[in-house]
């Protein structure tokens, strides 16, 4: 029997422990690694073309780097660190200065990304001078339409950050060659308009969906589908405003076979005793004692330094902003001022989705009853904008998303949750609202329909023309139901700067918390409270946020790219 390979880093370390060709460890030297042991037989190649999603698991929000946990750049989440654990967030929310002309601060990826394009189209020349004569002409097709894909989304991370790209690929370089900047002439390159940089993506995107396999069998687990592209295409043409585009591609992953898994919290957990394969659509996958990372470790409450003898972090909590968004279960709206005439817990009856990401005062968890009231277990500590909150939450609340209860040996062994990185239920909601913009009075039915097929997974009741009678107040429930069916799945502070919201939304504004205090006779108290340091502390998002400045570095020896405008 064949055994079951994992891809990316995970595949990478395999293909090390397998080949004794050269210096294979230093991956940085593509060309001496492949003309050896890489292209040797198609499992040392295949296990080498799978280090293409390394662009992927860059900014996974799972096994994040410490500031690519996008959340927290947005209303939603908050981190607790001021500037500790290499944190940028809450600088970057409240200090001017942490945005300027030369750089994108904390959301910097310019050369880092385009690292990962310059590897990737070495591959895709590697592949037809390699691959072809070894595996075949059809082998290597679908491996470019892998590699072509991971490149597309590079060209993402950057678009999104930056606005139009320096496009460069395996053949743009001088004499048709790669373009990876070896060659005096190929280094100056103006940057594309940020339409022609989507529409690139776009056509990568589906390139890549009609040579890429349906399934890659029981052998390879995880390596990127049919579904994988033309969901990633609903994603990208959103961005682009390509409205019907988004919607053709979330009707193929439709036909594809793709459907929301019954259980909204098993989507999230390693051993829920669901098939989520249905639902997820590309997934970064980890595997114990040969790849983990520490999401449980710093996102675990304060209380489980007792439970578990031994330090957990919770260093990004859900705040009052998103905790609120969520439904009671029989779809009323929550609200401060009115809860109690009708429920006598504001937290117990609500939408699944909230007890499946929040963790609450009250909450079952382990064995034992989450407390976030004052002296509790789990107890709330104010955030300073000086240090950082040793553990403990500063809203009230501690993020349940991801994390795996009873899961003991995170200690030792570190942690294995995959990353959902793209899911059905966005590609329903990325239709949805595709479908509104697309012309509301004749295709409200459509829109209603995708964002109450994601509604109705949980429970809650259909939206009707009656709820969204227009547009604004479809997408003011689009909006909505975004934030409650991906938090902390690193959506959030994108979609603000493609709706040209963050301005409205984060500037000026103030994020909050719970302060919940237990009165005598065992009922709690609860004061709504600023997060950010004190009430005066107000963050920042200017209009020249949403295209950062581009690079010293690249302006001065690129002679033709030109900063973005403001900068």
């Amino acid at each position: 029997m064949k055994k079951t390979k994992f891809i990316l880093l995970s595949a990478v370390a395999v293909f090390l422990t397998l080949s004794s060709c050269g210096d294979v460890t230093d991956l940085e030297n593509t060309r001496e690694v492949s003309s050896t042991a890489v292209w040797s037989s198609d499992e040392a190649a295949d296990m080498y073309i799978t280090a293409s999603y390394k662009t992927f698991s860059d900014v996974s929000q799972v096994a994040e780097s410490r500031s690519q946990y996008f959340d927290s750049y947005s209303d939603l989440m908050k981190s607790t660190s001021w500037d500790q654990y290499n944190h940028g967030y809450n600088k970057s929310l409240l200090q001017l200065s942490a945005f300027s002309k030369g750089g994108a601060g904390a959301l910097d990826c310019w050369s880092s990304v385009y690292d990962r394009i310059r590897r990737a189209n070495v591959l895709l020349n590697e592949i037809t001078s390699y691959g072809v004569e070894n595996f075949g002409e059809e082998w290597s097709e679908v491996r470019r339409a892998e590699v072509r894909l991971c490149r597309a989304y590079s060209y993402y991370r950057l678009i999104r950050v930056y606005g139009g790209i320096v496009l460069r690929t395996e053949n743009s370089g001088t004499n048709g060659g790669v373009d990876d900047g070896a060659v005096e002439a190929d280094i100056h390159r103006a940057r594309l308009s940020e339409a022609d940089s989507w529409k690139f993506v776009m056509d990568e995107l589906q390139w890549a969906a009609e040579r890429l396999p349906e399934s890659w069998g029981s052998v390879w687990e995880g390596r990127a589908t049919k579904r994988t592209a033309y969901g990633l295409l609903s994603r990208m043409a959103l961005h682009a405003k390509e409205w019907k585009i988004a919607v053709d591609a979330a009707e193929k992953v439709k036909e594809l076979g793709a459907a929301l898994a019954p259980d909204y919290a098993k989507v999230f957990q390693v051993n829920g005793g669901q098939d989520n394969s249905s639902e997820i659509l590309f997934a970064l996958s980890y595997k114990d004692q040969a790849l983990t990372h520490k999401y449980d470790l710093y996102n675990r409450p304060f209380g489980d330094r007792a439970a578990h003898n031994t330090t957990v972090y919770a260093e990004h909590v859900p705040t009052a902003e998103l905790a609120d968004l969520y439904e009671f279960s029989d779809g009323t709206e929550f609200n401060w001022d009115t809860y109690s005439g009708k429920f006598d817990n504001p937290y117990t009856e609500r939408e699944p989705r909230f007890h499946a990401t929040i963790l609450y005062n009250g909450a079952k968890w382990e064995g034992r009853e989450i407390q976030t009231y004052t002296d509790g277990s789990d107890s709330f500590k104010a955030f300073t904008q000086n240090g950082h909150t040793d553990g403990h939450t500063c809203t009230g609340y501690y993020l349940r998303k991801y994390l795996q209860e009873n899961y003991t040996t995170f200690i030792s062994n570190g942690s294995t949750q995959y990353d959902a990185v793209l899911r059905y239920a966005e590609v329903l909601l990325n239709k949805a609202e595709a479908y509104a913009e697309l012309g509301y009075e004749q295709n409200s039915d459509k829109a209603l329909a995708a964002l109450n097929e994601v509604r109705g997974r949980v429970g809650l009741p259909a939206k009707t023309k009656t709820d969204a009678p227009n547009k604004e107040a479809f997408m003011t429930l689009l909006r909505k139901e975004r934030c409650v069916e991906l938090a902390g799945e690193g959506f959030r502070y994108w979609d603000l700067r493609r709706w040209r919201l963050a301005e409205k939304v984060i500037n000026g504004q103030t994020a909050h918390g719970v302060e919940i205090s237990k009165l005598e006779n065992g009922s709690f108290s609860y004061k709504r409270v600023s997060c950010d340091g004190g009430a005066d502390a107000k963050r920042v998002f200017l209009e020249k946020y949403y295209y950062f400045s581009i690079p010293t570095i690249e302006i001065g020896s690129n002679k033709l790219c030109e900063d973005n405008p403001l900068w």
